[in-house]
């Protein structure tokens, strides 16, 4: 293990490389002839000449025409000379309170990563979200050390808050060094809901590349661009992800971390989704797949998916590691132990299910029945369809019916169209009966519909009316039934044409997301949000609206699932009640065999109560073979009970959905693997994460008076910084001089934002949670017009505090440190010292004073070290008043470089015993990835072993990447005692 206490050498020459690099965020460096304070560092791909390490190092320009310019540089190319911390000049601070030393420190510890396997929580719980153990409990499972790196498969059901464990395992992702660089991937109508969950409660910015985000960013980037290298952070849906003119510009970009949304669509392993996401584990460090039915029933796709996790917990056979499987899922649902002990009245508990049986009306009855003998059960025993499957589509236009007169009258019409004008003898029998069918659907879908009555008594039932607040969401399958709804219930309910909206996937991402944001908005005019199955997955609908219909049942459990999903989850203030429409003709086959679609409504119901998961009833985990199931049910060819499962007989089983049904019965959030959480509810937070200010808003309002010097003032001498502390809203004015570089941090925000809310005129800032969750919910009431809230949070990682801490690092000059007054007895150097590995993460860190009772002598030093940064300041007790700089600080020079020397010896033992318990935690997992090398090597090797056999080869050689291999020990603070230091120097010192 190296250490960086040595003084610096000359730039190598070009022709022998780069230098290794040891910088760490604080420290100094020169490259390109101009001094740079580094603010991040970020492993780049290895040299291919040595196969050495290289870093994309970050900087802010000291000096000349760089002076506050941003700049990356790459440890291949640039050679980079360090700041030795031994010849660190000591200088004196004048500003009051020693604001400009506190702000120094501060900004250090903000943009020193928190270690790795550091244990406690360090932003997750300051985000702007109910403080959840069981989401928390996910957050330490993802970052559990035994895991080579993080990642996990969050496999909760539906409604317990994936998104927000996604945006509190990134925001400590990003807090310990290892989420720079961050994709997003989700389905495409929920691309603008995760990026404003992500900025709102976290202050994590995404760019959105949908459709016109794409554009946008094509008339900035010069052709052929590798459009991932110009943003950080990007959410893009996966449809547009997956294209080949995307796949090339993947393979050459590495991620700190990769979020696959809705994962399930990924198991098929023949498919692009599939293809894409492989892709996407192998060129990211951590990986979080989020789907509340994680596969598709077949052992194959499930053990692919967590292969993208970590090759080596499924064996060379292919079976799963059961202990190590454990270790990277977490799955719990609304009735689990500790789920429903937490969420209380945030989550009301669903109503019981309001299934309704609607006797066909007659003109529904003679479809009825010309379905049941001519096209399902005709007494000839073929139907008149001339087509290759004679089966499938008498059950499609069954299934129309079943949606609406509409649906049935459009597929018969578009059959009627395919056959053409010259039809064969066959054809010609068809077209009759389909003409006989057009017929009886035209009367149906002007006349009465039985179903249709129901649906208008029971909204209104349920007070939906042009004045009334209460809203519902009404599910239907077919497009044509949707337009046929909107049509009928604003002439029927006497709503405004704005007040029944339609959602189906033939509607643009931008449309869909506008719809969708707007339902949320209590200002909203929608009242009856009719839609397709495109809401079914992944939105949001709950926060207006506790009301939901299925208008026409899915022949899938799935399906059943994520619509009830939309409005009974997390966040639902009132109990919801969700009722089913079913059609029941008198005929006696074909209306006898459908009402057992109702008992499908009720399995859900009691999946939802003991599993959280309805689709292992099934074990399918396909909507289209769940639908082939159940329409074999219908034709009476199977029993339910035989193609749709009971609760404890998948519990029992010896599969995937055993499996997994099993490990949510565990009565606890944790597995056997990883710690239990506090019996008191209380949050683990990290040590390290406190600093010099007690709150964001104080270190902020530092900044400014230090940077701005007459923040009050109105540009271009100020920012106009106002703070409401009634409110706790602070704003400030970013048109001027002092705020353009803020204003080009702030161009990645959400466009939709940034226009609506003006942000880079006046931004406006939430100082407390309790500020930001009212801003959150202002912007929903009927006042508001945009769901973007007026005040935005100002979470840990805001990029105005990032800015903040890069001026405040910027303010001393090449090295150099602050001399203050505290009480001490003694001259006192606190000092930081930094063990990280090959990647330049940080394994751990620990605080030193070193106090100086005589002469600056390594052998009169005597060091003190400290559990955590907070307890080294404050017991510095640094004065509040500063009475002036410390005359002649240039006389404690001397005492620095004897300072690193003890430090450096006193932190050896401490270092190494972390590195130690750091190699032995790699090599438990190095072991576990040899004994799958060589049980491969005695199977024969076929072209998919193969390849998985370079997976874990390449874990291999990442877990030695992960190993210690330096330190880094520098000087923060030089305090001295209050009153005359003279004869606290040596003679030849003192006389200055």
């Amino acid at each position: 293990m190296s250490t960086s206490t040595n003084p610096p050498t000359a730039p190598a020459r070009p022709d022998s490389g780069p230098r290794p690099f040891t910088g760490a965020p604080g420290s100094v460096m020169v490259a390109r002839d101009e001094e740079w304070l580094v603010t991040a560092v970020e492993p780049a791909a290895p040299d291919p000449a040595t196969n050495e390490p290289t870093y994309f190092v970050h900087g802010i320009g000291l000096t000349g025409i760089t002076k506050d310019t941003e700049a990356v540089f790459w440890t291949q190319i640039d050679p980079i000379t360090l700041s030795d911390p031994r010849a660190t000049q000591v200088v004196g601070d004048d500003s009051p309170g020693h604001r400009r030393s506190r702000l120094w420190l501060e900004a250090i510890l903000r943009k020193t990563p928190v270690p790795i396997a550091e244990p406690g929580l360090t932003t997750a719980h300051q985000a702007l979200a109910d403080p959840l153990e069981y989401q928390y409990a996910a957050v330490r499972k993802a970052l559990d050390p035994e895991n080579l790196r993080p990642r996990i498969l969050l496999a909760d059901a539906v409604g317990l808050g994936k998104t927000l464990e996604i945006g509190m395992i990134l925001a400590e992702l990003v807090r310990r060094g290892r989420g720079d660089r961050i994709l997003v991937v989700t389905p495409k109508h929920v691309l603008e809901q995760m990026q404003f969950e992500l900025w709102t409660r976290f202050a994590l910015p995404f760019v959105r590349l949908d459709s016109t985000g794409i554009q946008r960013i094509r008339q900035k980037l010069p052709a052929g661009r590798n459009p991932f290298t110009f943003f950080k952070r990007v959410i893009i849906s996966i449809d547009t992800l997956k294209s080949d003119k995307y796949i090339n510009h993947l393979r050459r970009h590495r991620w700190d971390a990769v979020v696959i949304d809705e994962s399930h669509n990924v198991t098929n392993t023949a498919s692009q989704n599939n293809r894409l996401a492989s892709l996407l584990s192998q060129r990211t460090d951590a990986l979080i797949l989020a789907s509340a039915t994680p596969h598709n029933g077949r052992k194959e796709s499930f053990n692919e998916l967590i292969r993208m996790l970590e090759p080596s917990a499924v064996t060379p056979e292919g079976d799963l590691v059961p202990e190590q499987v454990e270790r990277l899922i977490i799955r719990r649902h609304r009735h689990h132990p500790d789920v429903a002990g937490v969420v209380g009245a945030d989550w009301a508990e669903r109503q019981p299910p309001n299934n309704r049986l609607v006797p066909a009306s007659d003109i529904e009855n003679e479809i009825a029945a010309e379905l049941e003998h001519t096209w399902l059960w005709p007494a000839t025993g073929a139907s008149p369809y001339s087509g290759t499957n004679k089966s499938l589509f008498p059950w499609t236009l069954a299934k129309a019916f079943l949606s609406s007169p509409a649906a049935l009258a459009q597929t018969v019409t578009e059959r009627i169209r395919r056959l053409g004008t010259n039809p064969t003898v066959d054809q010609q029998r068809e077209l009759t009966a389909l003409s006989n069918l057009a017929d009886l659907a035209e009367r149906a879908e002007n006349g009465t519909s039985a179903k249709y009555d129901a649906l208008v008594d029971h909204l209104t039932q349920i007070g939906i009316a042009r004045t009334a607040p209460t809203r519902v969401v009404v599910f239907a399958e077919r497009i044509a039934t949707l337009h046929w709804l909107q049509q009928r219930l604003t002439r029927d309910l006497r709503l405004a044409a704005d007040q029944v909206q339609i959602m189906h996937g033939g509607l643009t991402d931008e449309e869909q997301q506008d719809l969708v944001e707007s339902f949320k908005l209590g200002s909203s005019p929608i009242r009856v949000l009719v839609t397709g199955d495109v809401a079914s997955e992944g939105v949001n609908l709950h926060t207006q609206c506790h009301h939901l219909v299925h208008f026409d049942i899915p022949w899938s459990l799935i399906r059943i699932e994520q619509r009830n999903g939309r409005i009974d989850r997390y966040g639902q203030k009132h109990r919801p009640q969700i009722t089913t429409l079913l059609l029941s003709p008198s005929t006696e086959r074909f209306g006898g065999d459908i009402r057992v679609l109702t008992r499908l409504v009720e399995r859900e119901h009691e999946a939802h109560t003991a599993l959280g998961d309805s689709a292992s009833l099934m074990g399918n985990y396909d909507v289209k073979r769940e639908e082939d199931a159940i329409r074999e049910v219908l034709a009476g060819t199977k029993e339910l009970d035989d193609v749709v499962r009971t609760v404890e007989e998948v519990r029992q089983a010896d599969d995937v959905e055993g499996f997994l049904a099993r490990l949510m019965a565990v009565g606890s959030s944790e597995q056997p693997t990883t710690a239990k959480p506090t019996s008191t509810g209380q949050v683990t937070t990290a040590a390290t994460t406190a600093a010099m200010y007690d709150d964001a808003r104080t270190f902020l309002e530092d900044a400014l008076e230090e940077f701005v010097l007459t923040p009050g003032a109105p540009p271009p001498n100020g920012v106009a910084w106002q703070m409401h502390p009634r409110h706790g809203i602070a704003s400030m004015d970013l048109s001027g001089k002092h705020t353009r570089d803020l204003r080009q941090r702030l161009e990645v925000l959400p466009q939709s934002y940034l226009r609506q809310r003006r942000v880079t005129e006046t931004f406006r800032l939430a100082t407390t949670p309790a500020a930001g969750t009212n801003a959150l919910i202002q912007a929903r009431q009927d006042e508001s017009t945009s769901t973007w809230p007026e005040a935005h949070y100002l979470a840990p990682l805001h990029p105005v505090l990032e800015w903040a801490a890069d001026r405040s690092l910027a303010a001393l000059g090449r090295d150099q440190v602050f001399a203050v007054r505290g009480d001490v007895e003694d001259p006192t150097v606190l000092l930081q010292a930094t063990l990280t590995n090959a990647r330049g993460q940080v394994i751990a860190t620990s605080y030193t004073h070193v106090a100086f009772p005589a002469a600056p002598s390594t052998a009169q030093a005597y060091p003190q070290p400290f559990p955590s940064a907070q307890a080294a300041i404050n017991d510095l007790a640094l004065a509040d008043v500063n009475t002036g700089a410390v005359p002649g600080a240039a006389r404690l020079q001397p005492f620095i470089a004897a300072a690193v020397d003890a430090a450096t010896q006193a932190t050896a033992l401490q270092i190494d015993a972390i590195a130690d318990a750091t190699r032995d935690r790699i090599q438990r997992w190095r072991d576990r990835s040899e004994r799958w090398l060589a049980d491969s090597h005695a199977l024969v090797q076929r072209s998919e072993l193969k390849s998985r056999t370079r997976l874990v080869a390449e874990e291999e050689e990442l877990a030695q990447q992960m190993n210690p291999e330096r330190t880094l020990v520098r000087p923060l603070l030089v305090v001295v005692p209050n009153g005359d230091i003279d004869h606290l120097l040596p003679a030849s010192q003192g006389g200055e």
